[in-house]
């Protein structure tokens, strides 16, 4: 058959085509195979990326006993973990744009037929979910897998994140250094995505959800020998994808994002994933408005049936073994789209009637949806005039008595500040933590409030204040806590109005944020503001706070 790459490497005219590929070793047969890239983030400073190039050699055995021949090339990927808290916090979610970016230069410059996308982390998974969509050839996301769980701490088993959480309680004398000083060596025991149910994991399993991914891919712990074999068996199914001409268009489609939607809510994943989905649809011409429609209206008929860490006790492993993301659409399959077509070239229904689960399954982390854990909403979107073109919190996180709260502002300008009044033991009960000037141009890169969220559950104050921001937060997170608040305050939006001592209520059950001043007290506000600088002038980080969309928006580059 023609393929893609017989454009370039037909004889006689592109022989010079032929010649550059041959002086790196490729043979007459292998260019007369379809030519698959392997777009691998494997490096050597992400856990979840640590075991991507032992990944790799499983999808390469898998598609050369499929007929294909192998083209690999590195993609990068930065650690939301290591750059928390600090200035490497704002190039997180700008790098999603330019993995995009990358992926696409790279299978355009060579015309390869199809591309397997390697990686597991935040702002990664996204990106190459983006790539796969605008580039509209064949295309399957295969993820690294999480990490094991730690040692046992404060009743659950620890991850990485309770470090953080620990810092709180040393700060308070909760514990000594010797206990922190040992957990820093047992809370991340395996490489691999980190063990709780953050963006990185919400993201592997969204792809899994868009049919993306083969059935199960998302949660197969990184150390277990079957990520290995679903290497070998992602391999052999993209050879099938391109032999069928079955490009990531036909499979990511409104259908498949509503089904990814249910599967969020239906989990209660990170509140990230409505700002990486609104992305991937932003490929597809899908609007955000349509997005935050969909978000809103499904949420409202999507009860919550899995609670994983940091809703409950249970970790990564634990959702794994319990059935993962099969078990769950199995449980909603009448809430979803089963014709959508997959990358197995099944349909969803197809792949959910063939899928063999290995281990019993656990209703402590999978319940029905006639018995779910909560009927509410995993997440929801929040609107009111302190966050007109809406904001997004997560209820499944947020202890049902903290689903009102109404408290007192008090406002810092950036992360900075805040964790140090919060570590200092200036946040006080009934404080409403406002963080502003952490969107996607003011951050600029909409940085994670984690650790201050992480402060406050370690000062115990995490059921007695609540936090919202133009930033983000982690999937880790808990408490009650309000992100991507939009406009952000850089662009003049409502937050950058508020005062210390303003009174302002957080409804989830109404889907309201609201500040409590009159609509004229707010404008004569905003008539005095004035724009602060940009923190960056150079760079991409330069070129980011200028064309970086709002959070609504999916916060995409946009010229």
């Amino acid at each position: 058959m023609e393929y893609r790459s017989s454009n370039i490497l037909g004889k006689p005219e592109w022989s010079f085509n032929r010649s550059v590929f041959k002086s790196v070793g490729f043979s007459d047969d292998d260019l007369n195979r379809p030519v698959i890239g392997i777009a691998n983030s494997w490096n050597e400073l992400v856990p979840g990326h640590a075991n991507l190039r032992q990944v790799a050699e499983h999808v390469r055995k898998g598609i050369y006993r499929a007929g294909g021949t192998v083209a690999e090339f590195g993609v990068i990927g930065a650690c939301d973990g290591t750059a928390q808290g600090h200035a490497g916090m704002h190039y997180i979610l700008p790098s999603r744009d330019l993995i995009a970016n990358d992926i696409e230069v790279m299978v355009e410059a060579h015309r390869l037929d199809g591309i397997v996308l390697l990686g597991s982390c935040d702002k990664i998974v996204p990106g190459m979910l983006m790539a796969a969509a605008r580039l509209k050839i064949p295309a399957i996301f295969l993820p690294g897998g999480p990490m094991l769980g730690g040692v046992k701490f404060d009743g659950r088993k620890a991850d990485l994140t309770t470090m953080s959480e620990a810092l709180g309680m040393l700060k308070s004398e909760k514990i000594d250094e010797t206990a922190y000083g040992q957990l820093e060596e047992l809370c991340g025991p395996t490489c691999g995505s980190c063990a709780f149910y953050g963006t990185a994991n919400t993201m592997c399993c969204m792809a899994e959800a868009l049919g993306m991914s083969l059935p199960g891919a998302a949660l197969v712990p990184a150390v277990y020998a079957d990520r290995l074999r679903l290497g070998e068996d992602t391999g052999k199914a993209i050879v099938a994808l391109v032999n069928n001409q079955t490009s990531a268009d036909k499979i990511i489609t409104y259908q498949s994002l509503e089904n990814a939607i249910r599967v969020l809510m239906a989990t209660g994943g990170s509140t990230n994933a409505v700002l990486h989905l609104s992305a991937v649809a932003a490929e597809l011409d899908i609007t955000a408005e349509t997005m935050m429609d969909a978000y809103d209206n499904l949420s409202q008929s999507t009860p919550q049936i899995a609670k994983v860490n940091p809703a409950s006790q249970y970790d990564m492993e634990d959702f794994h073994r319990a059935g993962g993301i099969p078990k769950v659409m199995q449980e909603i399959d009448s809430l979803l789209n089963k014709a959508c077509i997959t990358v197995t070239g099944k349909t969803v229904e197809q792949n959910l009637q063939d899928y063999k689960f290995k281990y019993p399954h656990d209703h402590n982390v999978i319940s029905t949806l006639d018995n779910p854990f909560s009927k509410q909403k995993g997440l929801a979107i929040l609107r009111g005039n302190l966050a007109p073109d809406t904001a997004v919190t997560k209820p499944a996180a947020i202890a049902p008595e903290m689903h009102v709260f109404t408290g007192c502002a008090r406002v810092f300008d950036c992360e900075e500040t805040a964790e140090e009044a919060i570590l200092n033991g200036s946040i006080k009960e009934g404080d409403v933590v406002v963080i502003r000037y952490e969107g996607p141009k003011g951050g600029p890169g909409m940085r994670e409030m984690y650790k201050a969220m992480k402060y406050l559950y370690g000062m115990g104050l995490a059921k007695k204040t609540a936090l919202i921001t133009d930033g983000r937060f982690s999937g880790t997170n808990n408490g009650c806590f309000v992100g991507h608040i939009s406009p952000e305050a850089a662009e003049g939006g409502p937050l950058a109005a508020v005062q210390d001592g303003d009174r302002i209520t957080i409804d989830i059950p109404q889907g309201l944020l609201q500040l409590h001043l009159s609509d004229q007290e707010i404008s004569a506000r905003l008539e005095k503001w004035q724009r602060p600088e940009p923190k960056f002038t150079r760079g991409y980080l330069g070129i980011y706070s200028k064309l970086a969309s709002s959070a609504a928006k999916g916060a995409v580059v946009k010229v």
